[in-house]
């Protein structure tokens, strides 16, 4: 009986505590139940009233934003009608400088149009002139066939290749002088004077006939047959010049006659058909000079000439120096003389200064002493002269 009493407590107690344990979650049961209906009405108003807000933003916003897009779009109109019209400013020079230059191309072309034609005037001037010229040019081909006009045509151009090298006529050569031989009449075209009285014999060729007519063949085989021709002319003249031995007939002439072509195709074209011809007149002692050859013989010439000239002017200078020192070696005893009689003189004067003042001067001023000179009037002292004569120093 004793045991049982304790667990009837304890039953009695655990069944007390299950009933209210099972009451309070009961209890706490529906709170959940009515929290969870509570949450889901909440959730449901929250969803509501979110749906409702955001539908109230979303009009808002939209509201707002063609508000703003108005004036956006507004603003942007001014501002697109500004910088169009900026635009249409900055564009303006640009055009009236188009246009400017539309109106300058017009007239460019207007004066092209003036200009062709005058080119095409001038293109028929051109081909009546070239006809001319082609006409005068046969004319001279013409004329150059006859002797004596090539042979004029060959001395004028050895006056020009004279005149180039600055041999003047009227000091450095003579032209045209005849010499009379046993032989005949001899009349080289040139005489170059050298320096110490020596001359060289330049006489002026012109074979032209056969190269003319070389220039005329039609074709390669003619051509050549008459520049073989030429060149047998050209051999033929240097036999005759070297028979006439120009350096027996003048005195102080080397052993050598020039033989001048008046052009260098002349030559050219006779070499290249014999290539012997400079030996050949080298044994013939005649030398064969075109105008380029020519002018360098004479620029030598003219060298030398100048070479004399300047041993002239040494040999004056000379003369002049050695009187100019002469005279300079009289002039300075001349200034010695001058400078020891500067010397007594001064010794003259600096004794008559010391008689002046040891007994003239000294009692003059006595009277400033005595009281009897004039006011502000004084005797200055008299100074020698220290200073010597320079002589001149003959080193």
């Amino acid at each position: 009986m004793p045991n049982i009493l304790p667990v009837l407590c304890f039953a009695a107690g655990f069944a007390l505590a299950w009933l209210l344990l099972r009451g309070r979650s009961r209890e706490l049961a529906e709170k959940m139940a009515l929290w969870n209906d509570a949450q889901q009405k909440l959730s449901d108003a929250f969803r509501a009233l979110s749906a409702d807000a955001l539908a109230r933003n979303n009009q808002a916003f939209l509201d707002l934003a063609k508000s703003a897009l108005g004036q956006t779009q507004e603003a942007a109109r001014g501002e697109l009608e500004k910088r169009q019209q900026a635009i249409v400013e900055l564009v303006a020079p640009v055009r009236n400088s188009l246009d400017r230059v539309d109106l300058q191309i017009q007239e460019l072309e207007k004066a092209r149009a003036g200009a062709y034609a005058a080119l095409n005037e001038q293109v028929r001037s051109l081909v009546g002139t070239q006809e001319q010229l082609r006409a005068e040019t046969g004319r001279l081909v013409t004329a150059l066939r006859a002797p004596s006009v090539r042979g004029h045509w060959g001395e004028i151009q050895l006056r020009r290749v004279v005149e180039m090298a600055g041999m003047l006529e009227h000091c450095d050569f003579f032209s045209q002088t005849t010499v009379q031989s046993e032989d005949g009449r001899f009349r080289p075209d040139l005489l170059v004077r050298l320096p110490a009285g020596k001359i060289i014999v330049v006489d002026a060729k012109t074979p032209l006939d056969a190269y003319l007519r070389a220039m005329e063949a039609g074709d390669e085989t003619a051509r050549t047959a008459r520049l073989a021709d030429h060149a047998r002319q050209v051999r033929a003249h240097m036999t005759a010049l070297a028979r006439k031995s120009y350096w027996e007939q003048f005195d102080h002439a080397p052993e050598f006659t020039v033989m001048f072509l008046p052009g260098e195709s002349f030559f050219s074209a006779a070499l290249e058909q014999d290539p012997c011809l400079i030996e050949f007149g080298a044994d013939q002692n005649i030398i064969l000079a075109t105008p380029t050859t020519l002018i360098a013989l004479l620029r030598a010439v003219a060298y030398g000439w100048r070479q004399e000239k300047l041993a002239e002017n040494a040999a004056e200078i000379s003369a002049l120096g050695k009187e100019l020192y002469k005279r300079l070696s009289d002039m300075g005893d001349h200034w010695n003389k001058m400078g020891k009689s500067l010397e007594r003189a001064v010794e003259a004067y600096n004794s008559a200064i010391g008689s002046l003042e040891g007994r003239v001067m000294v009692s003059a001023r006595k009277f400033a002493e005595l009281k009897t000179a004039p006011l502000g009037v004084e005797i200055a002292a008299l100074e020698p002269v220290e200073n010597a004569v320079r002589t001149i120093d003959a080193g």
